[in-house]
């Protein structure tokens, strides 16, 4: 193992704690020593580290919860047991990878795009509780896993969302029976723990990367401390609270409007199981308010955090804004800003400072085409989580006011959206600061200001090399690079042939203009952990980089569909080589830790082992929001909250692109909330919603961090693919928020495609006309659509001639391909040719 890996395994096991959330304690643990222990559950033995498809990542080995206790010096008292779970886990699978086969004959598809992201639901089984004869642990764990992934939306069933009924029950019997007992949750979303109200100490310690095993002994034998919080409420199942659509495979109607998360159950009185921002620990704090100050339009809380109780720890400060409702309704409250503690000795006090910008408080009107503050009065609290907290001041604004002027317009849902009718009301105590804002404190420009880290001079040097370019040549520089006559490489990674394993490149038919290399994220790279080397250079040793459900599923039909193109002839390695890369926490731990810092050294991570391996842009973060606890990438994605899920894919932003040529992608822009039928799903999005929620986790890490590229999402917007829509790209993401990067598809496959659907794939075309620059991964199906278009711009007739192009025929000028491909020109200089 090389130093590299070592290093980096010893940070993430070192900040993985961070991300662990408390939810339940009675104080029974830490354990004092290692001893006999009583192990169950389907993470025991079979830990998982994140969930599947693009985001996996190939480490060299995953620490499972049984390898980390017995190297810790447990003794696992329950091995009997275990053997027992392998045996029904094994015969489980094989029924589930029949069934899909079964269902793909069914309905002549390929076996992997009926099982693409499909995960096997845990089963039941009847394996008694007995502890050996001989043994006596004193203590049990049981590990309950549940994983997801790209492709596929999870079922509020048992074995998925809800829990079996031998889960139940054996959760149950070992919490009656055992003094000591911990549920664990390796899981990459929420679980409805509803059934275990009786349980006094519950873990979660969701999906941790490749040392998911040792730090959870670090954590059970109180070498360190959980000090994670929720990003996501957590409740149980309730059909009745399900006000939107989901996963219809045509039109998702978003009718809640603004009211998801901790957004919903706070306003309308209801009490989830466990709240947003909600985490305990090893120890116990005071928070005391010093000072409440306002500089312009920035509230500043001055807190004092003291550890009352015998043990290290850290603390997160949340504060939370109850915006009045005048002609916009409003949510109960709001996150506002927070702050986490560094570590505080037992006795001791931190000195903390949370910063609040008023005008992230702005709601977006859509008469006025304008983010405004309504006149009135402003309650802010403060405390430990959303359902935890004390009023700290009341900020008064005596006029409404316009924060910024917008003209991005993403067209109209066809609905209003719900709002409660009898919505919950927060009296505002008396005696508490006032802080009365001046309205022009809280104007802001309508337009971004440039970024001054672009020089005039390379965009006119990389427009004056488009235009020196041939169309054939400018239509290759806007595809992935692909082999003549074929479809580029594979939706689930594979593309590159610079670097085996990597998601793709840009072009390199073009003499002299360097290739962008590209790696799956975000729990770090996705590489083929191997590859041979022969005379002619590095070549892909078969599906070495694949999932094993991939390699089950797969034939020559799934090939064919995926654009996995064999080799004609073997090819014998004179070398084979290894990149192993390390698996970071999965985004929604990384979101737990609550902590920008933390998840700025994981991207450093991440960015130390792109210049290893020679990767120039990072596949992530994925920022989309929580909407919905089935969506099947939760996992990847950061919070229900905006505020959150911004602030810390800035932090990982800002620690990948420290490392010069190196930059992250952030993705996907944007309403990628659900798998079903992904690529021809129209979400139904009110103007409010969109502005509020859904596009404001990627204007603030647009504008905080820079990032060097944005991928655009698979589905539609109110009627337009997000990849065709100049008002999201030129208009929104380019003029209001001043980005000035790479914008991206996402893998648009044609075997990915159902030719039936009531929307149609988003089209090379359209995509480069609406402002994207990339269309990925390419092929040549793409170019001659391109070059069609082309014929049509220069000539205004369409395909075979016709007087007038037929509505759906995109006309592309030369011109508008020359600008999109000189973005992708300075992109390549900017990242691939920092190398040079």
């Amino acid at each position: 193992m090389d130093t590299h890996e070592t290093d980096h395994l010893a940070a993430v096991r070192a900040l993985a704690p961070e991300c662990m959330v408390l939810l339940r304690s009675d104080g029974a643990f830490p354990l004092a020593e290692p001893g006999e222990i009583a192990l169950f559950g389907s993470g025991a033995r079979h830990t998982i580290k994140g969930g599947t498809g693009s985001g996996d990542v190939n480490s060299r080995h995953v620490t499972t919860i049984e390898e980390g206790l017995e190297t810790a010096g447990f003794t696992i008292a329950t091995r009997p047991w275990l053997e027992a779970y392998d045996r029904v886990r094994a015969q489980a699978h094989e029924d589930f990878i029949a069934g899909i086969r079964a269902e793909a004959a069914e309905r002549g598809l390929p076996a992997i795009m009926v099982g693409m992201g499909s995960v096997m639901p845990e089963p039941e089984y009847t394996i008694p509780l007995d502890v050996p004869a001989g043994t006596d642990p004193h203590a049990a764990v049981y590990v309950l896993s549940r994983t997801s992934g790209e492709g596929s939306d999870r079922t509020p069933e048992a074995g998925d969302l809800r829990l079996t009924d031998t889960e139940v029950r054996d959760i149950l019997t070992l919490n009656g029976r055992f003094e000591r007992f911990l549920l664990v949750l390796n899981v990459g979303g929420v679980v409805d723990l509803s059934p275990l109200d009786d349980v006094a100490n519950i873990l979660l310690l969701s999906q941790l990367g490749t040392c998911t095993g040792d730090a959870f002994t670090d954590i059970l034998l109180g070498r360190t401390y959980p000090s994670g919080k929720l990003a996501t409420t957590w409740a149980a199942w309730d059909e009745d609270d399900q006000i939107g659509d989901f996963g219809d495979p045509d039109d998702t109607h978003y009718r809640e409007g603004l009211y998801i998360g901790y957004r919903f159950y706070d306003s309308v009185g209801k009490t989830p199981l466990l709240p947003f921002g909600f985490g305990l620990g090893y120890t116990t704090f005071d928070i005391q308010t010093r000072q409440v100050s306002l500089d312009g339009a920035r509230v500043s809380i001055d807190v004092d955090v003291t550890n009352t109780g015998e043990r290290p720890g850290k603390e997160t400060i949340q504060v939370y804004a109850s915006v009045p409702a005048g002609r916009l309704d409003q949510p109960l409250q709001a996150l506002a800003g927070f702050t986490k503690t560094d570590e505080i000795a037992p006795g001791a006090t931190a000195r903390i400072t949370v910063d609040v910008d008023l005008t992230d408080l702005a709601s977006y009107d859509e008469a006025a085409r304008a983010t405004i503050l309504e006149a009135g009065r402003y309650l802010l609290q403060a405390g430990t989580s959303s359902r935890h907290l004390s009023p700290v001041a009341v900020v008064e604004l005596a006029q409404d006011a316009t924060v910024r002027h917008l003209t991005g317009d993403l067209g109209e849902p066809g609905f209003t959206d719900w709002k409660p009718e009898a919505p919950i009301l927060l009296d505002i105590p008396a005696g508490l600061p006032v802080l009365a804002v001046d309205p022009t404190h809280l104007r802001r420009p309508d337009v971004a200001e440039p970024d001054e880290r672009v020089a005039p001079e390379d965009v006119s040097k990389a427009l004056t090399l488009a235009r020196g370019l041939c169309d054939d040549e400018l239509t290759y520089t806007v595809l992935g690079d692909y082999r003549s006559g074929e479809e580029s490489g594979s939706v689930i990674g594979a593309a590159s042939t610079t670097v085996i394993g990597a998601a793709g490149q840009t072009t390199t038919r073009i003499p002299g203009l360097p290739s962008i290399i590209m790696a799956d994220g975000p729990a770090g790279l996705r590489l083929a952990p191997t590859y041979g080397v022969d005379a002619e250079g590095p070549f892909s040793l078969g599906d070495s980089s694949l999932p094993a459900t991939f390699l089950e599923l797969m034939d020559d039909a799934g090939r064919e569909a995926l654009g996995i193109a064999d080799a004609s002839e073997p090819r014998e390695p004179t070398e084979i080589r290894e990149q192993y890369t390390t698996a970071i926490p999965i985004g929604t731990a990384l979101a737990q830790s609550w902590n920008p810092a933390l998840a700025q050294r994981l991207g450093d991570v991440v960015g130390a082992e792109m210049e290893r391996f020679g990767i120039h842009l990072w596949l992530a973060p994925a920022i989309n929001l929580h909407r919905s606890v089935l969506c099947g990438r939760n996992f990847e994605y950061l919070s229900e909250d905006p505020l959150l899920a911004g602030r810390i894919a800035a932090a990982i932003t800002r620690g990948v692109q420290t490392h010069p040529g190196r930059g992250a992608t952030i993705k996907h822009l944007a309403c990628n909330n659900q798998e079903t039928n992904r690529l021809n799903s129209n979400s139904r999005v009110s103007p409010r919603a969109l502005r509020d929620l859904y596009l404001r986790a990627f204007e603030i890490c647009v504008r905080q961090a820079r990032p060097a590229a944005v991928m655009t999402s698979y589905n539609l917007i109110n009627g337009v693919h997000t990849s065709e829509s100049a008002q999201l790209l030129e208009v929104i993401l380019r003029r209001e928020w001043g980005f000035d990067g790479l914008v991206m598809t996402d893998w648009v496959v044609d075997g990915m495609t159902r030719s039936d659907m009531k929307h149609p794939r988003a089209t090379a075309a359209a995509t480069i006309k609406a402002g994207g620059e990339l269309f990925m991964p390419g092929g040549e199906t793409d170019r001659q659509d391109l070059l069609a278009a082309l014929e049509r711009g220069s000539t205004g007739r369409g395909p075979g001639g016709r007087s007038e192009p037929e509505d759906g025929d995109v006309a592309l000028m030369r011109d508008e391909l020359e600008t999109q491909a000189a973005r992708v020109i300075r992109s390549a200089w900017r990242l691939a040719g920092f190398e040079r």
